[in-house]
């Protein structure tokens, strides 16, 4: 099994399976795999800091997630995402608080999955549709602000996702 199907199978489906079913969808699906591989390669969950580089930075989950940040606190604070993150949280067994939730997302990779997927939810703008490369770019860069965006390594990230998904 791929490193791609296996964090379908243990993450991102039992992640979706806890949202309303219309949040499920090959785009979203493309997305969260794309941001994943872009973030940590679904090899780190705690973020890489210093050289030599050691697991203590600030942000946690293969999604990279920042205890003030959209996936964490944004989410658990927006209009139209804060039930439905109080309710993955229930489900998870974790606390609604922005502490509870980012210590977390470092080890339960279906609520960082989840919470990757209602911080998409947010944005009122469409998910990019499949193929569009440098529309998902954009759409990443402005959900997820990454301090440090690396351009060069997303494409061959973002065509991995789309051959995992369809």
């Amino acid at each position: 099994m791929t490193k791609l199907a296996e964090i379908t199978r243990t993450a991102i489906d039992p992640a979706l399976a806890l949202l309303p079913k219309n949040m499920d969808s090959k785009l979203a699906r493309v997305m969260l795999l794309a941001i994943g591989l872009q973030e940590s390669r679904f090899e780190h969950r705690r973020q890489l800091v210093g050289n030599p580089p050691r697991p203590v930075g600030p942000a946690k989950s293969f999604w990279q997630a920042e205890k003030g940040g959209g996936m964490i606190h944004g989410v658990r604070t927006h209009k139209l995402t804060a039930s439905f993150a109080a309710d993955l949280c229930k489900a998870r067994g974790v606390l609604v608080s922005n502490q509870t939730m980012w210590d977390a997302v470092e080890h339960d990779d279906v609520l960082a999955a989840g919470l990757a997927r209602l911080l998409l939810w947010s944005d009122a703008q469409p998910l990019p549709v499949i193929g569009n490369a440098d529309g998902a770019w954009m759409y990443y860069l402005y959900n997820w602000r990454p301090g440090k965006p690396h351009y060069a390594t997303w494409a061959g990230f973002y065509e991995q996702a789309v051959k995992a998904v369809c």
